[in-house]
């Protein structure tokens, strides 16, 4: 500790920081216009920002006073326009549509084959039979599928997997939860 008076010391830290300041100048006065542009945008952003919150307020204030048209006039809704019937038709519901065929059939799991005309057969599914979409999921997704599904329908996937897209990742997760599932069963 100082035996020097309070003033003495303080007047001795302000010489040192004028000191400190004046060994600094030269880069601060390096940095002025840089600093002053920086100031001046702020200053013109935050009055922008007053100027739009005053005006906001100014509009939620004059929108009480405004009577409220129900539909603008140029609006046209569905509900305002005449239903137009098909050409032919008094009345039209749902039973007239008529029927509409279904998928085609799959035989053993194999959709049939749509390739040239005349040509015959089956090809084998696009996607497996234990997760239908499971080709177009994501790691993230089919991670939170493998919980549901037994040892024989990751298996199955698996299966597809390798012989179709034979991704790593999903390889892994699918070799992977099926040592698990049999460890499970042990």
């Amino acid at each position: 500790m100082s035996s020097l008076p309070f003033p003495v010391r303080v007047a001795a830290g302000l010489v040192v920081t004028a000191v400190e300041e004046a060994r600094d100048l030269p880069r601060t006065v390096a940095g002025l216009p840089i600093t002053a542009v920086s100031r001046v945008l702020q200053l013109g952003m935050r009055a922008q920002q007053v100027v739009t919150e005053l005006a906001i307020k100014g509009d939620t204030a004059l929108d009480g006073m405004r009577p409220v048209e129900e539909a603008p006039s140029w609006a046209r809704f569905d509900d305002d326009l005449p239903e137009a019937l098909p050409t032919g038709y008094d009345s039209y519901s749902v039973d007239d549509e008529p029927d509409l065929p279904g998928p085609p059939p799959r035989v053993n799991g194999h959709a049939p084959a749509l390739g040239v005309v005349g040509e015959a057969g089956v090809t084998p599914s696009v996607t497996p039979d234990a997760l239908p979409g499971y080709e177009t999921m994501t790691i993230a997704q089919l991670r939170g599928k493998l919980r549901a599904l037994s040892v024989e329908q990751v298996d199955e996937l698996l299966e597809w997997e390798q012989a179709h897209a034979n991704r790593p990742p999903f390889v892994t997760m699918l070799s992977n939860r099926i040592a698990t599932l049999k460890a499970q069963q042990s």
